[in-house]
């Protein structure tokens, strides 16, 4: 039905816009790509194998930057670095010269660097945790053998990492495939902006459609990447071994070697995580007392509890279905209950963009068929659509949070209580809840901290008068309202 139907205004944008969507998108993942690999490689390494001052520290500030949602940081520098911002006004006054100073900040390669800082966490963290588990037993191997410690990384740590590395990217990418915030914010012609553009400017469905058709079958070739790399990362491990044992130690730097490692280490936290919150101190304080004074603390409130009523509703919910399904799987593990976990756990790599367009197209071909079943009304200014669109993009993060749970739950506690009587939903509620008590809280954390900076879903679907705080963010940076 999309690709068949003749639409002028999709014949209009294949013509003029959607070569530039591609190549700014293309060009966007690139160097993204290349960044967070590099970046989330180094760190990994330095903090898996080596051992220097400072490395228990950074083993957890280096996953900060995951937590500054990407359009805030661009806010930040934004601010700091555009023409008329401190930077810039600090160079002229000293070396006189009154033409710009530094590159412009709203470009692809800005929007890159803002990717690169808050996403390379995702490969740190799976590098870290590949390289941890066997990297320091078979370096040290390859020590005893005679081999220097340039050759154990390039064909011991790296080799052994590559896998997790890949996914890590594969998640970053499809991260900043998803993005609508920088984007927007910078001006950039990425396919996610493209397909609101063709929605709220253009006013085409169809156009919308189509671009989020060949986004969503870039995210799925992604996916396919990851879950590839994901299956290929197994290593087996000896008993008795571990981590932290005399015979495999990371190796102790010193000097110079040490300072470069604790550099390394501080730079991205520095500039993903810790400059972000300074330079957005700054308008906050300018403007506190001013003309321009900060908003009412009322409006705050209330953008908060919006906020929070979600969050709270979406993670609740997703994890109550995580927890069904997960265990719908281990009592009857059929095709049918596979094929049903496998599909909900793509809904994180869906971007909001299209998860929109998914839910506003059939609801507008219902609403004109049959418009007194107010379809529309139930889905669009009501929290039901917004809930939705959070349960198809984050059930999948609490999913897999769950059933880490359960591969740690021995199946012979099923068989002892059903030699006991107690089966079916029984099991579930007395035996396995309290077993998975940490992984249900641990999802319902990781969907509440994903649905408070969730943006292009909440943009479109929100209900009147119901802002969140991501949204008012980004309404106000837009407005150049920063304080």
């Amino acid at each position: 039905l999309i690709f068949g139907r003749r639409v002028s205004t999709s014949r209009a944008m294949a013509s003029t816009v959607l070569p530039q969507y591609a190549l700014t998108t293309a060009w966007l993942c690139l160097v993204v790509g290349l960044g967070v690999m590099l970046l989330g490689a180094a760190t990994a390494c330095v903090v898996s194998l080596f051992e220097f001052k400072g490395r228990a520290v950074f083993e957890w500030a280096l996953l900060l930057p995951l937590a500054m949602p990407a359009y805030v940081v661009a806010y930040a520098y934004t601010d700091f670095l555009q023409y008329s911002g401190p930077a810039q006004n600090f160079i002229r006054e000293i070396t006189g010269w009154q033409g710009r100073m530094l590159p412009e900040v709203r470009s692809v390669g800005g929007a890159a660097l803002v990717f690169i800082f808050t996403l390379y966490p995702y490969v740190y963290l799976l590098a870290r945790a590949a390289l941890t588990e066997r990297a320091t037993h078979l370096m040290e191997a390859a020590r005893l053998l005679g081999a220097p410690l340039g050759r154990r990384i390039r064909s011991v740590a790296l080799p052994l990492a590559r896998p997790a590395i890949v996914a890590g990217m594969a998640l970053a990418l499809m991260e900043t495939l998803a993005d609508f915030g920088v984007s927007s914010y910078f001006g950039i012609q990425t396919f996610t902006a493209g397909v609101y553009k063709a929605w709220l400017v253009l006013d085409s469905p169809m156009a919308a459609a189509q671009l989020a058709t060949v986004l969503l079958l870039t995210v799925a070739a992604l996916l396919k990447l990851e879950r590839h790399s994901r299956h290929r990362l197994r290593f087996s491990a000896a008993k008795g071994q571990r981590a932290g044992s005399n015979e495999a130690r990371p190796v102790l730097l010193r000097g110079r070697a040490a300072i470069l490692a604790q550099l390394l280490c501080a730079a991205p936290v520095f500039l993903g995580f810790v400059l972000p919150v300074l330079f957005m101190l700054r308008p906050l304080l300018g403007a506190w007392g001013s003309a321009d004074a900060p908003l009412p603390w009322s409006g705050f409130v209330q953008w908060s509890l919006n906020s929070f009523k979600l969050a709270v509703i979406a993670a609740a919910l997703a994890s109550a279905l995580a927890l069904a399904l997960a265990f719908w799987v281990r009592r009857a593990p059929s095709w049918l209950a596979h094929g049903v976990v496998q599909v909900a756990s793509m809904g994180y790599a869906v971007p909001g963009a299209v998860i929109v367009v998914g839910l506003l197209i059939p609801l507008t071909w219902l609403q004109s068929r049959w418009p007194e079943a107010g379809m529309g009304a139930l889905l669009t200014t009501t929290v039901v659509g917004v809930v939705w669109a959070y349960l198809v993009r984050f059930s999948s993060v609490a999913l897999h949070t769950v059933q880490s749970g359960y591969a740690r739950v021995p199946l012979s506690m099923d068989d002892a209580a059903r030699t006991l009587g107690v089966t079916g939903l029984g099991l579930l509620w007395r035996v396995h809840r309290p077993l998975l008590y940490r992984s249900s809280v641990v999802a319902a954390l990781l969907v509440f901290v994903d649905v408070m900076k969730e943006l292009p879903a909440t943009l479109v679907l929100r209900p009147f008068n119901h802002d969140t705080l991501a949204v008012v963010a980004y309404q106000l940076a837009k407005d150049e309202r920063l304080g």
